[in-house]
């Protein structure tokens, strides 16, 4: 890969003590300790007024049978209209596709897949990345990229979580936000569609000794079970269209 795609890699986001979280709340846990106060002192009060009062005859256990309404009931959802459907297949179908005259990403796996293993390697402290997704429930990762020119490269990932715990991929598009709004220079807009979605431009070029000046755009969005992430670089800046246009492409499909 030619120097001047030497881009940053994602910040840790897993590690970072300050980095905001979904978590319930004081205010939460003082509402239901109210709620089991309240069941407990009902119950009593039930009790005192039950032993005042004369037993009352229990109605027959036979009841008269409910016949069964006719017809077939509801049709079960189309593969089209069921989303489990889709997402629980080949998560790289979902991807958008490499546009035409574009040239494959060579520095992504060849068959689209990225292992915690991979992913966590794509953070600063890779350890740390690593304990955070085994706790965040990572599910699996699909990934695809490409190149245009010398110095212009796409990255775009759809990361999916397990979800029995907490909504993790809704936290994984909180955290991108959050890294986002960090750098000097952004810009950010909605992504039509997507509740809290949005894509960033970053105005200020990254530099290093010896390298080319590399400016960068991203997206972060999610819809149930899966974080999107997508990561534009160039030597020169990106425009608003260039982020928008895929953000908005691969939303739709999921």
């Amino acid at each position: 890969m030619p120097e001047a795609l030497d881009v940053p890699v994602v910040p840790d986001v897993s590690v970072a003590p300050d980095v905001p979280r979904r978590r319930r709340g004081r205010t939460t846990l003082m509402i239901a300790s109210a709620a089991v106060l309240g069941l407990v002192a009902g119950t009593c009060a039930g009790y005192l007024v039950q032993a005042d009062r004369e037993p009352t005859k229990l109605p027959s256990l036979s009841q008269p049978v409910v016949a069964q309404a006719k017809g077939a009931g509801p049709e079960p959802l189309s593969a089209a209209q069921d989303r489990r459907v889709k997402t629980d297949g080949d998560l790289r179908k979902l991807l958008i596709k490499r546009p035409k005259g574009t040239r494959e990403a060579d520095w992504l796996s060849d068959d689209g897949w990225m292992d915690i293993g991979e992913y966590a390697e794509s953070y600063t402290k890779p350890a740390g990345a690593f304990r955070g997704l085994v706790s965040d429930e990572f599910r699996r990762a699909a990934v695809t990229g490409w190149r245009v020119g010398s110095t212009y490269s796409v990255e775009i990932r759809l990361a999916q979580y397990r979800q029995e715990e907490n909504l993790a991929a809704a936290d994984a598009a909180e955290d991108g936000h959050y890294w986002a709004n960090e750098e000097s220079g952004t810009r950010s807009w909605d992504i039509p569609g997507t509740g809290d979605g949005t894509a960033y431009v970053h105005t200020k070029a990254d530099t290093k000794a010896g390298y080319l000046p590399m400016y960068e755009a991203e997206a972060h969005a999610w819809r149930g079970d899966i974080a999107m992430e997508i990561w534009i670089y160039d030597t020169k800046p990106i425009p608003k269209s260039k982020i928008m246009d895929l953000a908005k492409q691969q939303m739709e499909r999921l």
